[in-house]
């Protein structure tokens, strides 16, 4: 029927050829759409519902604003916005990639490398989904602000030096190369989960394949002008403190949300979580004492990040005694880490992306089977296999480091061919608020 309107109307075959694929394209969309989200479905959990919820407003927080306050007051005053607006920008751009497909091709079906398109644009879910009777579309929404962090973590990597368009395209293609394979890989039954290998809520899914990726950009990126004494310090301590309380709390649902279910197993989650937060800060502190003379304000917040990334793998599998010492294991490695980056290999990975958030997930992982053993307080998961799990472990945190790391050699290069990665001498000297975006964070800046 539109066809034979078109026909009669005074306009160009030419454009009746358009308008006719515009009709068609918008018919298949409306399809995808059609067959939209259930939103009644089976009974469900409403406690379980409400909290899962509540958690992806936890979550989604820990990145606007925590992060971006964390960050931010740990840069010149002049890059403050640029980091924020990046941190935005992802937000908004993985948000969309993932309901259009993200989601589908990490949950969708069970196939080992990657999943269908049965669920794009969140279409097709199930009600209620998994063993928690919540509605799948929650579900889909938790594990979203989990995709919008994880690429937002990068760039600190590189903060005060690259190109804001490098950055928006990078997030997205990386999102689609690493993030939802690797989430497929272990949360979607793919091949790492069918080989029995575990990550309660992102020390792997999240915190290897950030890190890792920051580390690999950090290089190819290059250092900043002045790297590494001429640089001058934090612009405002105040907004970091800030940032890492926001980040602290809501890594409560960060890792207290992954149970799925508002009972004893989240509970157990945001004890350790805190535990290892506590641990993490004073251990971080104490050593920075014994070596400078003085506690800092941003060494007690990075301290405390170093312990909630390395508790997030095993969050829901250790005891409260064994989040203790992964806190206290977490202080001192990501601590002698982030002075090897610096001050030996000579990378200016700006805000320690690899050394708090990559080794400290990729501990807690290796870890987890350990501190999981019922001896140690744990719930028991390992007790049976303990050698078997480490190697499982062992082989799921290498192979997703590697593939981290050859992905984005890869999507960079492909990026840097069309846009140049890192901003010029004078912009970086001007700042990148008002070079690349017109505008100063603070008038005097």
């Amino acid at each position: 029927m539109p066809g034979k309107v078109l026909d009669k109307l005074p306009i160009k075959s030419s454009a009746i050829g358009w308008l006719r694929g515009s009709l068609g394209a918008a018919a298949v969309l409306a399809g995808v759409l059609a067959a939209g989200p259930a939103w009644a479905g089976a009974p469900e959990n409403s406690g379980h519902v409400a909290w899962v919820l509540t958690s992806a407003v936890l979550v989604l927080f820990m990145t606007l604003p925590g992060l971006a306050l964390f960050y931010g007051g740990l840069l010149h005053a002049k890059n403050l916005l640029s980091i924020m607006m990046q941190c935005f920008a992802i937000c908004c751009v993985v948000s969309l990639l993932w309901m259009a497909v993200g989601y589908s091709l990490a949950f969708d079906g069970d196939a080992a490398l990657l999943g269908g398109f049965g669920r794009m644009f969140f279409s097709g879910f199930e009600d209620p989904y998994g063993t928690t009777y919540i509605p799948e579309n929650v579900f889909a929404l938790f594990q979203m602000t989990f995709a919008v962090i994880t690429p937002a973590l990068i760039v600190g990597a590189f903060a005060e030096r690259v190109n804001f368009s490098f950055v928006i395209a990078f997030s997205a293609l990386w999102l689609l190369a690493v993030y939802v394979p690797t989430a497929h890989w272990l949360w979607g039954s793919g091949w790492l989960a069918a080989l029995g290998a575990l990550d309660f809520a992102g020390g792997i899914v999240v915190h290897t394949t950030a890190g890792v990726s920051a580390l690999v950009l950090a290089v190819m990126i290059g250092r900043r002008t002045g790297f590494p004494t001429g640089l001058t310090p934090p612009h405002s301590p105040g907004l970091t403190m800030m940032g890492a309380g926001m980040l602290w709390v809501g890594w409560f649902g960060f890792n207290g949300g992954s149970a799925l279910a508002a009972d004893a197993s989240a509970g157990s989650a945001i004890l350790a979580t805190h535990t290892a937060a506590s641990a993490g800060a004073l251990t971080w502190i104490a050593l920075e004492w014994m070596k400078t003379g003085k506690p800092t304000s941003i060494g007690i917040a990075t301290g405390c990040i170093a312990g909630l990334a390395t508790i997030t793998p095993m969050a829901g599998y250790a005891g409260p005694a064994g989040a203790l010492v992964v806190g206290l294991a977490a202080g001192v490695v990501c601590y002698f880490a982030t002075l090897f980056v610096k001050h030996r290999l000579k990378i200016d990975d700006s805000l320690d992306v690899f050394a708090v958030h990559g080794c400290g997930g990729m501990m807690g992982s290796l870890l987890l089977p350990v501190f999981a053993l019922t001896a140690l307080g744990g719930s028991g998961v390992s007790d049976d296999r303990l050698v078997e799990m480490i190697g499982v472990q062992a082989l799921a945190v290498a192979v997703t480091a590697v593939w981290s790391g050859l992905a984005t050699v890869l999507i960079a290069r492909l990026i840097g061919g069309l846009t140049p990665m890192r901003v010029g001498q004078d912009e970086e000297y001007s700042g990148l608020d008002i070079a690349t975006h017109g505008e100063r964070a603070y008038e005097n800046a």
